[in-house]
């Protein structure tokens, strides 16, 4: 089972786990991720249940029957098989009368479910429900252990270890007599088979044999229990605007098809923050429900930000469900009384530090989809309201619908393959968004100031990110390829494209909004026809160490100027990136709402190398020409998309990658673009990953030229390191760290140390990561510090301290 506990000092993980096994530690319930877990081990096989026909069997050297007094006595290598039960040992008596079975010398009883029990005297009724065993071990399916002085079973379902030990580490393979890693040892064990569950009473928590905690009582559900009724792991924080704060979860498991979890936080300077959960899995899905709300002592605490008021609350909700084997819909929800309350209370996205690292979570998504996936076919549709977690929300845009299909012909037509597409995007915004690309816009806030002078945001300044009011766009699009090889091995495939995108805008006349684009409603039928040829000519040459491949690629697009271009809203196609990857893509553009035009032709060469011993390397060099028309990356948009993407001049800038893979274990990678005139580097990365069996590594330099047509004013240059080694056979230390050499500082890390094996855990992680203040305040570093603890069968938690940004 996992458990969760969220706590400041090392010590509050001691002290939860020993409160934790007083008031009873029970189920799971939802948990953040954790970074290490336990070693997998290997699946067993499940055993054949023996027929329970009430027929016994007996082997043994020597067997008597007392026809008088009705026993049965086995001696010698005693073998017994009894309603899918076994029993071996040195010696057996059966009682007919009394119905008892009494075994001595190296017993071995192993039951139907494969738990295993060792003793050197048993003395049971025949069915198993009554009865004492003196001096013996238990070994479970699932690789736990108990062992006592002495075992008392009665009716069937109380079992009592008396002296007893529970531990689910192996015993040492050098020296079995040797403690395990850890144990609990109690006075009395007491095991109901009905509500599966253990009882320890005057129980001791040790590690390697020397006691670490006593615990005047403990409770585990039993190791076949995957999920049970009761307290779950406590969990304590501490968090300036709400002081210290301890929660002691409960959960219940209502039904086998549905549970829930209560996890009121009391907190010293804001009071009880109530926390619920509800989850229910149905026959074709499942779906869950989370609760928050607190009416808080102290609101001035929030003082200046949307946390300073008295009731603060909110609802998180998803699901997911199967219509057939190839639809399914869902949703996801939050609805929260202010953005900064997730935030403020470290809920949802914010309870797990590590998931923080190289990501920044800016909204909080509801939506509702329909999904569904056939053989060559696609469809996805889905409605999406986005929450902004930096109060910005009348900058955030609602997306009514936005609709996907795609669909390839299974029956050639004229001899090619046909596939077409389909987009519907409709969205509306009611503020624009403005960001700032000049020295001047940044410091004077040219982008954002609330005048209403249209000349304060104008295109030298700004980009237009978000334009107000209502979007809609229809896009179809479909193509026909066909591949020919020609006697001396050349490819030929020629390509026809036809594409049509209905577009209607009604954009508010904010002020700066007509500096970019017309305001008011406009309507426009876009249409781009597409021919062209690719041309492929692979000269191979096998040689004994391997097989080399040298192909030219070249590709020739004809088609018309782009019609309306940068004269409609650029929502989903801001994202612009040339290199090696897209140099022969038909459209370079990353979205529907541009579309690349004119006469086009790509030109490249390939060569691909396979080593025999293994191993492999790929070289692709490049370039693109704008033949005639009109230059579509050249065209300014509201967002300069494609302005300064290497291919806004007639020539393109070089672009290029070195993949090479000498084996299984490395990779390197080299991606370039250059420039066509001054062969300067405006775009260069470098990865090189290793893996062994005992550590793995992967580094990532960085060098991005500057691009101030899109906000970047000064180039870019980094490091992004990360590596994990297996020090020893337990012990695991991970990090990564990403150094910003333009100023020459590292500004996010991650450390983690931990000892890990099949039935323990022990790891910490120091973590520094952004985060987002309430309001409009630019994000900020934080660290936090995490300790994990686990117990496999018995309890995981883990312990979160934060410092700077998060206090």
């Amino acid at each position: 089972m996992r458990l969760t506990v969220t706590a400041g000092p090392v010590l509050a993980v001691i002290c939860g786990l020993v409160l934790a096994a007083v008031i009873g530690v029970a189920g799971t319930a939802p948990a953040s991720a954790q970074s290490f877990t336990y070693n997998p081990r290997p699946p067993k096989p499940t055993p054949v249940r023996p027929a329970n026909d009430g027929q016994m069997l007996v082997q043994a050297v020597e067997v008597d029957y007392d026809y008088n007094n009705q026993r049965v006595a086995a001696v010698g290598n005693v073998q017994m098989f009894y309603n899918g039960t076994s029993v071996e040992a040195d010696k057996v008596v059966y009682d007919q009368k009394t119905k008892r079975l009494h075994a001595e010398g190296n017993i071995r009883m192993t039951d139907a479910e494969g738990k295993v029990t060792y003793a050197n005297i048993m003395d049971l009724s025949d069915d198993y429900r009554d009865g004492f065993v003196d001096s013996l071990r238990v070994d479970t399916a699932d690789a736990t252990r108990m062992a006592a002085t002495r075992m008392d079973r009665s009716s069937g379902n109380y079992t009592v270890f008396e002296n007893g030990v529970y531990t689910a580490c192996a015993p040492c393979k050098d020296d079995p007599k040797k403690p395990p890693l850890w144990q609990v040892k109690g006075a009395r064990i007491i095991h109901d088979q009905t509500e599966k569950m253990l009882y320890f009473e005057n129980a001791q928590l040790e590690f390697f044999g020397v006691p670490m905690a006593y615990l005047p009582y403990l409770s585990t559900p039993d190791p076949t229990v995957k999920r049970k009724t009761g307290f779950l792991m406590p969990g304590y924080s501490t968090v300036t605007a709400y002081g210290y704060g301890v929660e002691t979860p409960f959960y219940w498991a209502i039904a086998p098809d549905y549970d829930a979890t209560f996890n009121p936080r009391f907190t010293t300077r804001q009071g009880v923050l109530l926390q619920g959960e509800f989850r229910q899995r149905l026959i074709n899905g499942s779906y869950q429900i989370r609760a928050y709300g607190i009416d808080q002592l102290d609101p001035g605490a929030f003082a200046g930000q949307p946390g300073d008021r008295q009731f603060r609350g909110g609802v998180d909700t998803k699901g997911q469900f199967a219509l057939n084997d190839k639809w399914v819909w869902g949703w996801d929800g939050v609805l929260l009384s202010d953005y900064a309350f997730f935030t403020d209370y470290r809920l949802s996205q914010y309870r797990d530090p590590l998931g923080s690292f190289l990501s920044l979570p800016t909204e909080a998504i509801s939506q509702l989809y329909l999904t569904g996936v056939g053989n060559r076919s696609f469809f996805d549709a889905r409605t999406i309201y986005y929450l902004s977690f930096s109060g910005l929300q009348d900058k955030v845009p609602v997306i009514h619908p936005v609709i996907d299909y795609s669909n390839v012909i299974n029956s050639p037509i004229f001899g090619g393959e046909v596939s077409y597409k389909t987009n519907f995007t409709s969205l509306s915004r009611n503020t624009a968004a403005f960001d700032p690309i000049t020295t001047l816009a940044n410091t004077s806030s040219l982008c954002t100031t609330a005048s209403a002078d249209p000349l304060a945001r104008l295109p030298s300044q700004c980009l237009l990110r978000g334009v107000p009011g209502t979007y809609t766009r229809l896009t179809a699009e479909a193509q026909w390829r066909r591949s020919f090889t020609d006697s001396v091995g050349q490819i030929w495939t020629p390509f026809a494209i036809i594409r049509a995108d209905v577009i209607s805008a009604s954009i508010s006349n904010q002020p700066g909004v007509s500096n970019f684009l017309p305001v008011g409603d406009t309507e426009a039928l876009r249409v781009m026809p597409t021919v062209g040829m690719e041309y492929r000519y692979p000269f191979i040459n096998v040689q004994p160490w391997g097989s080399t491949t040298i192909e030219p690629i070249a590709q020739i697009i004809i088609r018309p100027n782009e019609t309306y271009a940068g004269r409609f809203p650029n929502e989903d196609a801001q994202s612009m990136v040339f290199d090696a990857s897209n140099l022969f893509a038909v459209d370079k553009f990353s979205g529907y709402d541009r579309v690349e035009g004119g006469g086009r032709a790509n030109v490249g060469v390939q060569a691909t190398t396979q080593f025999d011993r293994g191993g492999s390397i790929n070289v692709l060099f490049g370039q693109s020409y704008q033949l005639f028309g009109l230059n579509s990356y050249a065209v300014a948009d509201v967002t300069n998309t494609g302005v300064a993407s290497g291919l806004q001049n007639s020539r393109s800038d070089y672009v290029g990658h070195v993949n090479y893979s000498p084996n299984r274990t490395y990779t390197f990678s080299v991606r370039s673009r250059m420039d066509e005139a001054t062969l300067n580097i405006n775009r260069f990365e470098a990865e090189g990953r290793a893996s062994f069996d005992r550590w793995s590594v992967s580094l990532l330099y960085g060098n991005y030229a500057a691009q101030p047509e899109l906000g970047y004013l000064t180039r870019r240059e980094g490091l992004l390191g990360t590596g994990s080694i297996k020090l020893a056979a337990n012990w695991v230390v991970t990090g990564a760290a990403r150094w910003d050499l333009e100023a020459n500082k590292v500004n996010q890390y991650i450390v983690g140390a931990g000892y890990v094996d099949d039935c323990f855990v022990l790891a910490a992680n120091y973590v520094t990561s952004y985060s987002y203040s309430a309001g409009t305040t630019p994000p900020v570093l934080s660290h936090a510090f995490m300790l994990q603890i686990g117990l496999r069968t018995l309890a995981n938690s883990s312990s979160t301290g934060s410092a700077s940004g998060i206090q």
